[in-house]
């Protein structure tokens, strides 16, 4: 991964992978308590957070839906954040989902799931 991900003194102008740029969001995710996966493919990077709540990557800027619907274009609202900020935009992202755990909690069971251990 490029060490300039999330450094102050990056330059606007340099352009990281897709995959980079995830694992730049992931790590920032980790670092406020959520975890999350990366997936590539296609070109892009998806960073998976909760049910509802993925994070796309094209190296260049992230994005994801706010759970709005804009009504007069029939479509979802989408935020977005630069990739060379993946700290800031993991901030963002952790309002969504914060959001989506109170309306949607990990079923109990799934949440002892990680407990158990195998017999």
């Amino acid at each position: 991964m490029n060490s300039a991900i999330g450094s102050a003194d990056a330059v606007q102008d340099e352009v990281f992978s897709p995959v980079e740029a995830g694992e730049g969001l992931r790590g920032a995710l980790h670092r406020l308590g959520i975890p999350a996966d990366v997936i590539d493919g296609y070109g892009l990077a998806v960073v998976s957070v909760w049910a509802g709540l993925v994070v796309w990557s094209d190296g260049v800027r992230f994005w994801w839906q706010t759970g709005g619907w804009d009504e007069r274009r029939r479509r979802a609202v989408y935020a977005w954040h630069s990739a060379m900020e993946p700290n800031r935009a993991a901030r963002r992202v952790a309002f969504r989902y914060a959001e989506l755990v109170r309306q949607r909690p990990l079923p109990q069971a799934l949440g002892q799931a990680g407990d158990a251990t195998p017999r």
